[in-house]
């Protein structure tokens, strides 16, 4: 017998023949340091052979130490047998938890046979559990380096060294932050984290936010790096580089935090707290005096996270990190409190690395020493010319590795005036990691660029360079002076980042390049999703739509990793979270980034209420009318809910929301108009009017609202948003529909009102009537009042993306007219619901249309012209004309990539149910490929209930499909089928089996509700 918190009994029960529990996180995360949750959120999976398993009741204890939940009472908490399926984001109701503690955990579940299971112990470890920076730092201070000026040469490097005051060291914890960005050093080794089955080093913690509002701590466990020591074990050394990171650079110019005239000084807050085995504690922390130096006379010389790094490898100081550095020349170290009002808060999620398993090595290396073909070059060089003049490189076959086998190990000597140039392959984000041979003093530049150079107008050197001018005033250079070393120097960057595929180096001497990877950085630690198919193109797109997020979600969602932006621009983040979430384990990621954004809100948003363009900082944001971007803060929110189940992220947004429609309302008042949209639909071609983005983003954010307040229980407010909906609906009819009062023909008036500011997709600039976007979202929403308008608006909608000869002949004003049929016209605000809102109405055959097309604007047009990643423009490259328009040109842009969640939903057919968030209840609807093309799609999605799987093979008129249904979850299937008797399960009609219910026929689409376990179904189709 288990007793409960209430006092009663339970029984554990017998336990559960094939199925398991796994899956156990706290704060959606395994077996985390540093929680500052109140109260923490438990999860867990079942997992089950049986079909239709599901939890009835859960159990959950945690205690101290192991022994206590498996030989007596949970020392700290036991919740009882809660007679619930609850599995996701389960709260914590025990007593107060204590700071820098350990907590063990299992969770006993019993299934619809009341048997029971058991899994763990896993553990989570509480972080300082304070937000003033003061509480738990025991005495712990920013400190800098004394007299350093910001923007002078060379990062400080920060020591100090402590006798360890107790005998066996049992545990350590570093808990450290800065301001600016860190690498850390404990006992002259710098500290890693878990990563896989090893570990792996983070990239410039601790990340990017509103200094001056929130800075970020991090928890790292070091006792072995304390206790095992090759030194004097009676001794610790703690030690720190910090960079510029986000914090000084002109990346922040215009934020509140940023000095533009002085420069923000650097500084370092750290505890690292040591407990021995005898009981005793002893914090060792930063604070001004003797005991902490510091000095800029390393290695680091300078570094930028849009300029890159320089690193002089001849003022390198062995062992500066460890135990017994002499640092008598060393300088103090002095106080730093710039923002004492600032909260110190632990990251709640899991911080930006690099990833061994995706580094990628050279495909091919290209060395040359001259360019011929110039125009207007003299003697052999000038021979040939070139389109644009800027001729062609001069390649030295001998030093030209094009076999990717052998160039991905290939060493090549450069000499000075040589260049070589490397291809990874793939444009990817991170650091390039060299290794060198050459005499000390030899300097060599590394820059990283996306593509190579054509001989097209918009080329910036000769063809078969490294193309770097979309990266505008950014000189994203990794240089390297060599101290001589005649085993090698091996280096990487760890204080800024690149977004690169190709890599330029040359050298002021001759030098031996041993070896170049591309380490890869990211944020998106964890697949939980794919979709695959028998489409060479598609299966390219959706590689790319991978590699946009990985490389775009580091530390924040930004819109670019190259060039002078790297922006947490909000549009691009709304429209791609879910896909996001389909593709990664990104909830703590989009949840930190929704707190970042309130706090950004109240720094840079009109009147303190609007979510502004970019979080955090404020580059190139105003305090202006941005629907569809500031429309994130309400979009995210309802996003991860949906993915995730968890209504966290509301409740703590909740107030930043309302304060946001409750300040469009006191603008526009019965009007029930939006605020307006400076960018409108951008980078179409065909352009809607900035106020109808505006109108219809007002209604979507009003019913986004009312969904949430339903969900977490605000009965008034659904009535209020609701309410609100019915009346943007209304007015905006009343506004934009016209109808011909001759014809009945309806018009959406697109064009009412004025085009974006800047419409680089469209030189014309011009609004039209009908647009694509416009027709869209107006049947997303529902936005009109009779089956005769929503018939018009399909038929407006189809011909538009038709775009036949007719339509061309009877809309000549149009820029359709210069576009190919079956083609896209739209921007970054409709790119995301274009194929959800065909399959919606019936027109599955057009999507698919839009999705094979490879003329431009196509997602595979981008992928026909060589694209790894996703394209910010339609237009960005062709292989025909060159580089699109320079000023806004980034080859890593993942907002067309939103694409994919259509892909999960629709063609792989996973598809979640807005009315049970979380995929406790989903839809597995797969839509065929009416063209043919597409015969194969397997998708799979890793649930908060486990993995789903929805894959179908369509040949010779028969559907082969298999689906698993996590177990303590169900799902709604929507099969294709001539005939529902042929829908079978080992030869049997499927509604016979066990547990499932046919619920119709309709349109050619059986529909069942199916328990949870596998299915092998076969179905005929004609």
């Amino acid at each position: 017998m288990k007793h409960g918190v209430d006092g009663t009994a339970h029984t554990e029960g017998t336990p559960s023949a094939g199925t398991a529990v796994s899956g156990l996180t706290v704060e959606h995360r395994t077996d985390p340091l540093g929680v500052d949750a109140a109260p923490p959120r438990f999860g867990w999976r079942m997992a089950s052979t049986e079909r239709g398993r599901h939890q009835t009741a859960y159990r959950i204890k945690v205690a101290t130490s192991p022994p206590h939940l498996t030989h007596g009472t949970a020392d700290v908490w036991d919740s009882g047998r809660v007679e619930a399926s609850d599995s996701v984001a389960v709260r914590y109701s025990g007593p107060e938890l204590r700071a820098s503690t350990r907590y063990h955990w299992t969770v006993t579940v019993w299934d619809e046979h009341g048997h029971a299971v058991t899994a763990g112990p896993a553990h989570f470890e509480t972080g300082l559990l304070s937000t003033d920076g003061v509480t738990g730092w025991d005495g712990a201070q920013w400190i800098g380096m004394a007299g350093k000026r910001p923007n002078t040469a060379g990062a400080p490097l920060l020591r100090r060294q402590a006798e360890l005051t107790g005998g066996r060291v049992r545990e350590a914890r570093l808990y450290v932050s800065a301001l600016g960005v860190y690498d850390a050093y404990v006992n002259g080794r710098r500290v890693p984290v878990p990563q896989g089955d090893g570990t792996t080093y983070e990239l410039l913690t601790p990340g990017w936010t509103n200094y001056d509002t929130t800075v970020n701590y991090f928890t790292y466990d070091v006792t072995d790096l304390v206790a095992d020591q090759a030194t004097d074990p009676s001794q610790v050394t703690l030690a720190a580089v910090l960079g510029n990171g986000w914090y000084n650079g002109r990346i922040s110019e215009n934020s509140v935090y940023w000095s533009a005239d002085g420069g923000n000084a650097l500084a370092l807050k750290a505890k690292l707290l040591v407990r021995y085995a005898d009981g005793s504690t002893q914090s060792i922390v930063t604070t001004p005096g003797d005991d902490w130096r510091a000095t800029d006379t390393g290695p680091y010389r300078t570094d930028d996270i849009y300029d890159g790094q320089l690193y002089d490898a001849r003022k390198e100081l062995p062992g500066w990190a460890a135990n017994g550095f002499d640092v008598s020349e060393w300088s103090a170290v002095e106080a730093q409190d710039p923002f004492p009002d600032a909260q110190l808060v632990a990251y709640p999620g899991e911080s930006a690395r690099l990833m061994p398993e995706w580094d990628r090595k050279p495909q091919s290396v290209t060395v040359y020493t001259g360019v011929t073909g110039v125009v207007g070059a003299t003697g052999a060089a000038g021979h040939g010319g070139s389109a644009n003049g800027k001729g062609q490189i001069l390649v030295d076959p001998s030093r030209t590795v094009t076999d990717p086998t052998q160039a991905s190990t290939a060493s090549v000597t450069l000499h000075p005036g040589d260049t070589a140039v490397i291809d990874l392959g793939q444009n990817l984000v991170g650091v390039p990691r060299y290794t060198l041979r050459g005499p000390a003093g030899a300097q060599v530049a590394f820059k990283p660029g996306e593509m190579l150079n054509d001989d097209s107008a918009g080329a910036d050197g000769p063809a078969g360079s490294v193309y770097r001018a979309n990266l505008r005033t950014a000189e994203a250079t990794s240089t390297y002076i060599l101290k001589g070393d005649p085993a090698g120097e091996t280096h990487q960057d760890s204080l800024t980042f690149y977004g690169f595929r190709y890599v330029s180096v040359t050298t002021t001497e001759t030098v031996t390049l041993v070896e170049l990877t591309g380490r890869v950085a990211t944020s998106a630690l964890h697949d939980i999703g794919t979709v695959t198919t028998d489409d060479a193109d598609v299966n390219q797109l959706i590689g790319n739509v991978r590699w946009g997020q990985r490389g775009n979600y580091l530390w924040i969602p930004t819109d670019c990793p190259q060039r002078d932006e790297r922006l947490g621009w909000t549009g691009d983040t709304q429209l791609f979270a879910g896909t996001g979430l389909y593709n990664s384990a990104t909830v703590p990621f989009l949840s930190h980034f929704q707190d970042t954004l309130i706090d950004s809100q109240h720094n840079y948003g009109a009147e303190k209420a609007q979510f502004p363009w970019v979080a955090p900082g404020h580059r190139y944001s105003q305090a202006l009318p941005a629907s569809g971007w500031a429309d994130c803060g309400v979009v995210v929110p309802w996003t991860v809910w949906q993915m995730s189940g968890d209504t966290t992220i509301i409740d703590r947004s909740w107030p930043a929301m309302t304060k946001y429609l409750d300040w469009i309302r006191q603008r526009t008042g019965d009007t029930y108009a939006g605020q307006g949209a400076i960018f409108g639909d951008w980078l179409a071609f065909q352009i809607t009017s900035t106020q109808l983005i505006s109108d219809i983003y007002y209604g979507y954010s009003a019913r986004l609202m009312a969904d949430m307040a339903r969900a977490t229980g605000r009965t008034a407010e659904v009535a209020t948003y609701e309410r609100l909906f019915t009346h943007i609906k209304r007015a905006f009819i009343t506004k934009y529909f016209a109808t011909d009062v001759l014809t009945g023909q309806l018009t959406v008036r697109s064009s009412l009102g004025d085009p974006p500011p800047h419409t680089p997709g469209n030189s014309a600039g011009k609004t039209e009537d009908d647009t694509q976007t416009a027709l869209l979202w107006i049947l997303k929403l529902g936005f009109y009042d009779t089956d005769l308008q929503h018939r018009q608006l399909v038929t407006l909608l189809t011909d538009n993306i038709g775009n036949s000869p007719a339509y061309k002949a009877n809309h000549p004003d149009s820029t359709r007219v210069d576009y190919p049929e079956n083609t896209l016209a739209v921007g970054f605000l409709g790119v995301n619901v274009i194929a959800p809102v065909l399959t919606d109405e019936g027109r599955v055959d057009l999507a698919y249309r839009l999705l094979h097309q490879n003329a431009m604007p196509s997602w595979l047009y981008s992928v026909a012209n060589g694209a790894t990643t996703v394209w910010e423009r339609w237009n960005s490259y062709a292989k025909d004309d060159g580089f699109g328009p320079v000023d806004m040109n980034s080859f890593n842009h993942y907002a067309y990539g939103a694409i994919m969640e259509w892909m999960y939903e629709s063609m792989a057919g996973i598809a979640k149910d807005p009315e049970h968030p979380g995929f406790k209840h989903f839809f597995l609807r797969p839509h065929l490929d009416p063209t043919g093309r597409i015969t194969k799609v397997r998708g799979s999605h890793v649930s908060p209930y486990g993995e789903i799987v929805s894959e179908w093979t369509a040949r010779e008129g028969k559907l082969t499909y298999r689906a698993v249904v996590p177990a303590n979850s169900t799902a709604t299937l929507r099969i294709p089928t001539a005939d529902p008797s042929t829908v079978r399960e080992d030869n049997r009609p499927l509604a016979e089996a066990s547990g499932v219910e046919f619920l119709g026929f309709t349109d050619g689409t059986a529909s069942y509700q199916l328990p949870s376990g596998s299915y092998e179904l076969t179905s005929t189709l004609a």
